[in-house]
């Protein structure tokens, strides 16, 4: 259920706070279009390593800070066309790219396993947008039955361990309208050539791909945009150029 706005700000203090107290927190000033953001998120990752949930199941809190990929589909999303369509984001992390596709007008849902990662995305995107948006905690393992038929579904560096190629396939075959499009932003990770493989026997296929040079400060990368949609699907892309 959707907060009222006045609900909404009341929660946002409250969450605010409340992960004030608990992280050590950093801001770091983005540029998301034409949109500047203040996103607020862990000073360092290295701070939430768990030795308990990494026996549990090798989790890393990746969420906790912003990754060239999530950069370049932010800037990629936020230049796209909202105009009230469902959109899903499978691993939101501290929330950039929620942020940039609530700026676009996009209806976002935000997804991740990490509780924590949720609480920060939904605060980003408040204090940028004054939207509240929905957000679940999921396991790409075990996916739930309601969410569906999005039209937009997008995904940032998620295929850093070898079974995510299956599983975020799967995950997108899930959730991905029948006229709708996936977005997934890759700097080459190892699980990329076996999830292209997976997206085809899933019934999709990539429509487009889009190299996306990336430079900041020493860091020099290059990131794939990789646009998916089912195989049987003629519908035109929408166009929208991507940001460096």
């Amino acid at each position: 259920m959707r907060l009222s706005n006045g609900e909404a700000a009341t929660e946002a203090v409250t969450l605010e706070t409340a992960l004030r107290r608990r992280f050590r927190v950093a801001e770091s000033a983005i540029a998301v279009g034409e949109r500047a953001v203040d996103l607020l998120h862990p000073a360092s990752a290295d701070d939430l390593i768990s030795e308990e949930d990494f026996i549990r199941d090798e989790r890393m809190p990746y969420w906790a800070e912003p990754w060239p990929s999530g950069l370049v589909l932010a800037s990629t999303i936020a230049a796209r066309k909202g105009q009230g369509r469902r959109l899903l984001e499978l691993g939101c992390g501290a929330g950039l790219v929620a942020v940039a596709a609530s700026i676009a007008g996009f209806d976002v849902t935000a997804t991740d396993y990490y509780d924590d990662a949720l609480g920060f995305a939904w605060l980003n995107v408040w204090r940028t947008t004054r939207k509240a948006i929905d957000t679940r905690m999921v396991d790409w393992r075990a996916m739930p039955d309601d969410l569906r038929a999005f039209d937009v579904v997008i995904a940032s560096d998620v295929l850093y361990e070898k079974h995510y190629a299956a599983l975020v396939a799967a995950a997108i075959a899930r959730t991905l309208a029948p006229t709708g499009v996936a977005v997934v932003a890759d700097p080459g990770r190892v699980a990329t050539p076996s999830f292209l493989e997976h997206v085809t026997d899933e019934g999709l296929r990539v429509a487009r791909k889009t190299r996306v040079p990336f430079v900041s400060g020493e860091i020099r990368q290059t990131i794939d945009l990789y646009e998916i949609t089912w195989a049987e699907c003629d519908e035109p892309l929408e166009d929208a150029a991507p940001a460096s």
